[in-house]
């Protein structure tokens, strides 16, 4: 025992100012937001600008690049990562946008090439039908998201009311009601935006931002 004594005393001390600032921080857990997030955003920003007005009426595809390359396909990595970390939750909502954003690409492209022999007169009732499926699904989620921080249920709120704008503005013909929806899927991007920052900050060593506490607990 004296001989361990002695061995110990002999030992230089180290402060533990100096151990804490040598210790490396122990690094965040691996989080899909980082790669959905922005995937999703990306796209919205895309449809935003095209409802609105920025390019022609008759440009309707000129987001497809971007929703299908970067958030169609971007959102299902985010699902693959979600699910293989064990966020289902999270590989769910991921999965089922981006089938939302890869069928509304498909629906675009099939309407404006004519795939799916739906002539001009049935069009319009075609748009509704897919606004309209999406519509439930959104309604679903939103639901689904009152346990979770008031910011995401304002997402999905926000979703469903671009939502209902479009289709209002579609089956009327409406230019001034696609532009107003377009306006709030510009709103909810940057809403996703918020989300984004959340994440990256914690990812980086940081606290999360405030997302408000949830509807329903």
């Amino acid at each position: 025992m004296t001989t361990l004594d002695a061995s110990a005393e002999s030992v230089p001390r180290v402060p533990a100012q100096h151990t804490a600032e040598a210790a490396p921080e122990a690094p965040s857990a691996a989080d899909p937001m980082m790669v959905g997030l922005p995937s999703f955003v990306v796209g919205s920003v895309a449809l935003g600008l095209v409802l609105i007005g920025y390019v022609p009426a008759t440009a309707v595809g000129a987001s497809l690049a971007v929703i299908i390359a970067a958030t169609g396909i971007g959102l299902l990595i985010a699902a693959g990562w979600a699910a293989a970390v064990g966020q289902s939750a999270v590989a769910g909502v991921f999965a089922i946008f981006s089938g939302f954003w890869l069928s509304y690409a498909l629906l675009v492209l099939g309407l404006t090439h004519n795939w799916f022999g739906i002539d001009a007169t049935a069009a319009v009732d075609t748009q509704g039908l897919f606004l309209i499926s999406w519509l439930v699904i959104v309604g679903m989620l939103t639901l689904a998201t009152l346990r979770l921080p008031v910011a995401y249920t304002v997402l999905f709120v926000l979703i469903e009311v671009a939502l209902v704008l479009v289709l209002v503005g579609t089956l009327q013909g409406s230019a001034g009601i696609l532009q107003v929806g377009g306006y709030v899927v510009l709103v909810f991007a940057a809403v996703g935006v918020y989300l984004f920052f959340s994440s990256a900050s914690t990812a980086t060593g940081g606290s999360a931002l405030p997302l408000g506490p949830p509807i329903m607990r």
